[in-house]
């Protein structure tokens, strides 16, 4: 085919990546109309971006003729000082993205979601939502090529630090790891108060053997409300979400401020400009919107308390959350928002009574 064809002769180090998304696609696709089950892209999305990653960063360990269809290679028709020698600056996100699917596989594992029978609960309230044949058009178009595509996007700043001179890393690789690694701690901690709020919701028991940072004592009013707003989500309404935008913020930004960087020739007002973005842009698209959805079924099941801590919590950014706050004091009504979010001014199942 033409395109195999241009690709291999314009820009050979995608062919394989382009290859296995394909095949990624085409394979989620077919087992979620087998399985009537559309997660199937959930199941393997903590493993995508490692292995799109981990292709880019090992270019000089793959063969240059792959001894089956979809195994790893290396095509000789790239640059010999790519597939000769390692990047110090794509081994590092290399590792980062390795550390974020330990995090990921784990909380994904603990919670069932591996299950081949599991579905994500959001699929099938949007089932409910619209026709069938919409759905499967979603389902083909949005949760099989689109979700795929994201998770080869995720792989590309690492493509982008191979192309850059292999150079030792440099300050603001230091940095950028640092706080690399510094969020996903925070987000397994977020992880782990949720998943502890929610065993101890539908056991009424606190287990002693809680990870640090999520032994919390939990009370019949937590359970009562019907969601987390202690910890960490006493800050932000989704701080696992805003970890998860961080982290791949990070892993954009660490090619693109290295002083390998080339300069680009687009102009400041250009959308061209924002290409190198692109991944982290999409994902926090999709993650925006996702969160929007999420809300929308949280607060048709708690619809006062919900509520109340849309009013009382920022959605992402912790900092705005104390804002959100003063403002309540200025209108005389933190004291009956606070009192549904953190305290019990709740009667069951968290439906709140408005004050």
């Amino acid at each position: 085919m033409d395109f195999w064809r241009v690709l291999m002769h314009e820009a050979p180090m995608f062919v394989w990546p382009v290859k296995f998304c394909v095949a990624m696609t085409a394979t989620t696709y077919v087992l979620s109309i087998l399985t009537n089950n559309v997660s199937q892209v959930d199941r393997v999305w903590t493993f995508l971006p490692t292995i799109y990653t981990i292709y880019y960063a090992l270019l000089p360990f793959w063969p240059s003729i792959p001894p089956t269809y979809l195994f790893p290679s290396t095509p000789d028709t790239i640059p010999a000082s790519l597939r000769e020698t390692f990047s110090p600056r794509a081994l590092l996100m290399a590792s980062l993205v390795v550390t974020w699917m330990f995090r990921l596989s784990y909380n994904t594992w603990r919670r069932g979601l591996f299950s081949l029978k599991d579905e994500d609960y959001r699929w099938e309230v949007l089932r409910q939502k619209i026709s069938p044949f919409l759905f499967q058009v979603f389902n083909l178009l949005f949760i099989a090529i689109a979700q795929n595509i994201i998770l080869f996007l995720l792989g590309l700043p690492t493509a982008r630090a191979v192309a850059q001179p292999h150079t030792p890393l440099s300050t603001s690789d230091y940095i950028f790891g640092t706080l690399g690694f510094l969020i996903i701690l925070t987000e397994f901690i977020s992880d782990n108060q949720q998943y502890s709020f929610q065993t101890f919701k539908h056991s009424g028991k606190l287990s002693p053997n809680e990870w640090p940072g999520a032994r919390i004592q939990w009370t019949k009013h937590d359970a009562e409300r019907g969601f987390v707003t202690r910890g960490l989500w006493a800050w932000s309404r989704h701080p696992n979400f805003l970890c998860e935008q961080s982290f791949w913020i990070i892993i954009t930004l660490i090619p693109l401020l290295s002083p390998d960087s080339p300069k680009l020739d687009f102009a400041p007002t250009s959308f061209a400009s924002l290409t190198p973005f692109l991944p982290c842009l999409v994902l926090c698209s999709l993650f925006f919107s996702s969160t929007i959805f999420t809300e929308s079924i949280s607060k048709a099941k708690y619809p006062v308390a919900y509520s109340a801590y849309q009013e009382r919590v920022a959605m992402f950014l912790p900092l705005l959350t104390p804002v959100w706050g003063a403002l309540l004091e200025i209108q005389g009504r933190k004291g009956s928002v606070d009192s549904l979010v953190y305290g019990t001014g709740l009667n069951s199942k968290g439906k709140g009574k408005a004050e």
